[in-house]
Parts: structure tokens; sequence; C-alpha cells
């Protein structure tokens, strides 16, 4: 894990700050385990973990008026000056407009300004400490720095509602340490907090404004290409130098053996648009792409692409030969990993601790295989699906915008998959429904089938769809909570709302849009530290921030259309000059995902059992063992259960006893070295009158 993390302190004990912390315990200065210190005095700035030289840059006009841009950045030292001089008017859109994926943090004086990004991949985080803030890029060395305890309405929520942001967004596992929302920048002065929003917010009084589908088209590419290139234009990095020659292996036995990647640039190669995208713009773009010659392969300027072939189950052959076709371009090297039960889901369940739960955790062993063979910096094809494809509640937006028209081809679609020719009726009754009704509504609606247990497991493409034509839904796992649990989750909803007010100030559509890229990002946080390979970087270009504000751009009469995200990648590579497309290009493979995770579900039903024979979860109150026990009996079986939601669930047990087995502490001179979660998983007696009387 690599984070930066520093405070603001308030002016009567910055006196007592120095140029590497304050003074804690017997004397000793309160600093970060394995940190640089990237500047001091009254608000400390430290950059933790395995950072590379040009991954941490500082710009300083003079003592108080600074910036360092953490993580691949595309910008010169002199745009850096320009964002600096901008955001000390107060200009913080600036600082978000670079290509790459990053956070930045500016000093003017005793304010501090940190920027998180629009899709949640570099979130922010913050809590009170020493009269002050202290605020970093990941929730665990906050809650060691306070000795937080575990924040169980939120772990609730995760199972509830994990797609609400009202009932998790600015929330942690850790009771007292906060999440800035994506699109929003924390900003500190003196010790004191705000948190503000850098993104223009448009009327819901007037129709959103119709954008030209060609310059939109345009502009995605663009961005992809910028996002691409920013990759191909850092420096190189090659892995830990090898040690020397084992015999009977080559370099590439004795670095597969080491764990260690291949050096230079490389992409993942699925067969689906997304991953398909990012390498053919890579091996297209100049500025030698592909591996660094006499290293690794031999590949020499050819881009290495991965691709995972998973003989466990059968079902991938189309996109498999859809990979082959796109490999045999002569500027790729293909390499293909293959994985049998022993990289199914569930298949293994060590790991190391991280940030926050996900269900990444249950498909760790899987991702690190294909990495493993992959290179120094790795491109991968996360978040395309969605920053370009509709979410079914756009259909409303459609509707707020009186553009009927535009839904006969959706609706027509999913009456196709469904086979129902009642489909069509029962789409448009349900999106003019969610188009009338109201946020508060919404949030109520849901609160009350929680408190209720009213939890309907869709039927067909259809049945996925009127689901999703509401402003908030339950998780896949909402249905083994215990009753206590739903009614916390329930209380928190109704909390938001008094909190809240008027509501997101969006479009329904767009807003389970972005909450659903929330989610997403934070999942695939989740996967990088899980899957986790030694002196190699992952890159999404898709989660960039040019790249979903250009999305964000598109039409919705474009985007609702049927296969729109595969034409919109067909055109961005159009536009780049690469025209040859396997067939098939774009079709989608969500099945063999479901038959891996079933597999995996049956062949390992006993040790995945056997966690919830003495579960954390049931001692924090969220389930009842017994429960959860026999769905994953009925799953191993073969029953219609929700494997997202035992998904959900079985991770969340793993990170808990992850984090309770954990001994170590993020930081140093703090009394009897602090660490989160200090008192274990406390009886719940419980927490539910706080929360109401909080409500």
């Amino acid at each position: 894990m690599r984070w930066l993390v520093g405070w603001s302190s308030t002016a009567a004990v910055a006196a007592g700050v120095g140029s590497a912390g304050t003074t804690g315990h017997e004397g000793e200065t309160v600093h970060p385990v394995g940190s640089q210190l990237l500047w001091g005095d009254p608000d400390p700035l430290w950059a933790v973990g395995d950072w590379r030289p040009d991954e941490v840059r500082v710009i300083k006009v003079d003592h108080q008026t600074r910036i360092a841009v953490l993580g691949l950045c595309g910008a010169s030292d002199e745009q850096l000056r320009v964002g600096l001089f901008a955001a000390r008017g107060g200009a913080l859109r600036h600082l978000t407009a670079w290509p790459g994926s990053y956070t930045a943090v500016v000093q003017v004086g005793r304010r501090v300004t940190v920027c998180g990004d629009l899709a949640g991949a570099r979130p922010v985080f913050h809590t009170p400490w020493a009269g002050g803030t202290a605020y970093a890029t990941a929730a665990l060395p906050l809650a060691d720095l306070v000795e937080a305890h575990l924040d169980f309405g939120h772990l609730a929520a995760l199972l509830a509602a994990p797609d609400v942001p009202a009932a998790v967004h600015e929330s942690t596992p850790y009771a007292d340490v906060r999440r800035v929302p994506p699109g929003h920048a924390l900003i500190l002065r003196a010790g004191a907090r705000e948190i503000v929003g850098y993104e223009p917010v448009a009327s819901l009084a007037v129709a959103a404004p119709s954008a030209d589908p060609d310059s939109a088209l345009d502009s995605v590419r663009d961005a992809l290409v910028a996002a691409v290139r920013a990759r191909l234009s850092a420096p190189r990095h090659l892995p830990d130098l090898d040690p020397g020659p084992v015999p009977g292996m080559g370099p590439a036995e004795r670095r597969a053996a080491r764990g260690m990647p291949v050096p230079g640039i490389g992409a993942d190669l699925s067969g689906g648009p997304a991953s398909g995208t990012l390498a053919l713009l890579a091996a297209g773009l100049p500025g030698r792409p592909g591996t660094l010659l006499g290293h690794g392969t031999g590949a020499g300027e050819r881009l290495l692409a991965v691709t995972f072939n998973d003989l466990a189950v059968a079902g991938p052959e189309a996109e498999m030969q859809r990979a082959g076709s796109l490999a045999a371009n002569p500027r790729l090297h293909h390499v293909v990993v293959t994985g049998g039960e022993e990289l199914l889901p569930y298949a293994d369940l060590d790991g190391p601790l991280t940030d926050e739960p996900g269900p990444a955790l249950i498909t760790a062993a899987r991702h690190r295989a294909r990495l493993a063979a992959g290179s120094a910096d790795h491109l991968v094809g996360h978040g395309a699906r969605q920053v370009l494809d509709a979410h079914p509640a756009r259909l409303a937006d459609l509707l707020m915008d009186r553009k009927r028209r535009q839904l006969v081809r959706p609706v027509a679609a999913l009456a196709r998959a469904d086979g129902s020719v009642l489909a069509p009726a029962r789409v448009y009754a349900a999106a003019r429904r969610l188009a009338r009704t109201p946020y508060r509504a919404g949030l109520e609606a849901l609160a009350e089938r929680l408190v209720d247990r009213r939890f309907a497991e869709p039927a067909g493409a259809a049945g996925a769809s009127l689901e999703a034509l509401t402003w908030a839904g339950p998780g896949p796992a909402a249905r083994w909570l215990t009753g206590e649990a739903l009614a916390e989750v329930s209380v928190r909803l109704r909390g938001a709302l008094h909190g809240s007010g008027a509501g997101p100030g969006q479009r329904p559509g767009d807003y389970r849009a972005r909450a659903a890229l929330a989610r997403h990002a934070a999942d695939l946080r989740v996967l990088e530290q899980a899957a986790e390979i030694r002196s190699q970087r992952l890159h999404a270009p898709f989660l960039d921030n040019q790249v979903v504000r250009a999305c964000r751009a598109l039409p919705e009469t474009l985007r609702v259309q049927p296969g729109a995200r595969a034409d919109i990648l067909r055109t961005v590579l159009h536009g780049a000059g690469v025209t040859d497309l396997p067939a098939g290009w774009g079709s989608p493979s969500h099945a063999s995902r479901a038959a891996a995770a079933h597999t995996g579900l049956r062949v390992a039903a006993e040790p995945v059992a056997a966690l919830f024979d003495t579960p954390l979860l049931a001692e924090a109150g969220l389930v009842e063992a017994r429960v959860v026990r026999q769905a994953l009996r009925e799953a191993a079986a073969g029953a219609p259960v929700p494997l997202d939601g035992l998904a959900d669930l079985v991770s969340l047990e793993l990170w808990l006893r992850r984090l309770l087995a954990r001994r170590g502490t993020c930081w140093t001179g703090t009394p009897a070295r602090a660490r989160a979660v200090p008192a274990g998983i406390t009886p719940r007696g419980r927490a539910l009158g706080a929360a109401a009387r909080r409500g």
C-alpha cells in the first residue's frame, strides 16, 4: 500500500508541531512508519510506502505556497505551478484536469487543500485529531492514529445498501474516520475543515443541454489517448534487480518464482472491448510502448498483452478467440495465463489486509496469477462499463427531458432479451414512475423495504431493469442480515434525509450511475491492494478525471442504445487509426464469471462454511450464522441464490478476521503504539437506540 498523510493543527497546537510531527508518548515524535517528509512545520505532509521517485513531485513558490502531486500525473512542472496559482485563487478544478491518476495537495499559508478524484479510485479520508484534523488517502492509518473502533452501522450499510450514497458514502469501517465524496475537495484552515465540490452542478429546472454526438465522441477519444499517452511517457521502471542465476531457470522463470513483473508496459487482453481498446491504443501510440529491449520476454518494442484462460469453467471460448484475434497484431506480445480449480473464486482465502473490505478478497488469487505475468506498469479496463454504459434509471432521465422516442430501442432490446411482450409496458411505466418520484420518497421507500424485509430476486433482464428503476435499492446480501441490522440501516437513511435537505441535485439516472461508479472504484482499490504484485502499478485510464468527464458529456440518447459501449469504443479506435476488429466485438461476458463464482463456491464449500461456524459478523450482530451457512449450502447445491451477496458476506468476514489478527500500527510515538480497533468486536447491546436518538 502507498498513501499520503498529514494534518492541520489549530494555532494553539501549532507551536508544538515541528518539521517531523508532534511530540507524542514519552517524548517520541509522532510520525508514520516508513515515511518520507514532503514538508513540515505546522501542517506536515508525508508520503508513506514504496512510491517511485517520479510519483512524488513537490513544487514550491515560497515557504508557505506549494503543491504536492502523488501518483501518475501528465502535467509538466510549469503546469503544476499554474495550477498552484489557480488553486490559490480558489479555482480547484484546475488541479483535477491533468491526464493521469493522482492526488494533489496544495498549501497556501495555513490553508491546505486536498483534492479527491471524480470516480473515487483515489479517495481522501479525514478525522478529528489533537484539536485539528488529520487526513490521508487511506483510512487505516487514521484509524490507527485515533484508535478508532469499528463502525457497525457502516458495515451493515455495506451489506444492505452498498450502492446508496446516503447510507455509505461519507462513512468508513472505522468510527470517526470520514470519507470525502468523489468530486469534492477537503479544505483545512488552521485545523477547521470544509468539504466543497469542484464540479459544476446542472440545474434540474430545465432539460439537460443537448450535446453533439460527434464532438462528444471526439472528446472521449482525445481523453483516452491522453490518458494512455501519459502512461507511455512516464519513466520506465525495472522491478528489483535479479539477484543472479539459478541452476535450471532462465530469467523469466526466476522472475515468476519471485513474483516479479516483466519490465516495461503491458495490458490486459480479456477479449472484451475495454481492455482491447487500451491494448490497441497503447500498442499504436508512439513512445516505446512495449517491454525494454533485453529484459524479460525479449519482445523489444511489442506491448505485453495478458489473457487469463479459466480451464475450470466452460464458456469463455468466444472471449479467447477474440483475444487471440486482437493479439495477432504484430505490435502485441501475447501471453496466456491458465488457471484450474486452484484459481477459482473462494479457492484461496489467504491474503493481506486491505484498507477496506470488498468482494475482490475472494478472487484475489485469481487476479494475482494473471497480474504476475504482467508488466511493471499494467493497463486494465476496469471502469469502462460504469462510465460508458447507461444505467437503467437513465430511462427516467430521458422522460424528464421529454425524449420518449429515444426509449424505443432500449425497451425493445429488453423485450427481446426477456422474451415477454409485456416487458416494454412494464419498463416504461417504471421509468415514468421514477421520473415523477422525489429523491426523499425514493429513500423512504428503501428504508421501508429494509424494515419489512421485502427482497425479490429479479427474473430476467427486464426484472433486473425494473429493480434498478428506483432512486435506491437493497444490496444482494440484505436478505441475510438480522432485523436489527436492517433497522439500523433504515435509521441511517432517514437520518441522511434530515441532513441533506433537498437531495443530490441530480436526475435519478445520473445519480445512480455516479453511485455505481463510486462503488466500482472502491472495489478496484481493494483489488489493487489484495492482489498487489511487488514493483507493479495497475493503471485504469477509464477512471481518470478527464476520461470520466468526457464520458459524462456523452448524450443520453447515444448512451442508452443497445451495444452503446462497444460502438463508442469502436469509434474511438477508428479515430485513432485502428479499424480491424474481430467479430463479436463487445459481446457481453457475464455468464462465465457467474459460472466461475458458482463453481468456486461448490468446490470450496467446506472451508467457506467453516468461516461461519463462529463468525465475527454474527458476533457483531449483523447476521445469524445458521442463516448464512444454509445459504452457502443452497448456493453450492445450485439453488438460485444471489452469488454477489454471498461474496459480500464472505469477503467482509475475511476482512474482519484479518483486521483483528493484525498486531502492527502505522505510527510511532503514539501511546502504547496505538492501533485501530484495540478492543476487538464488543457485543452490541445496541447502537440502534443511539442511532435512533441521533436520527
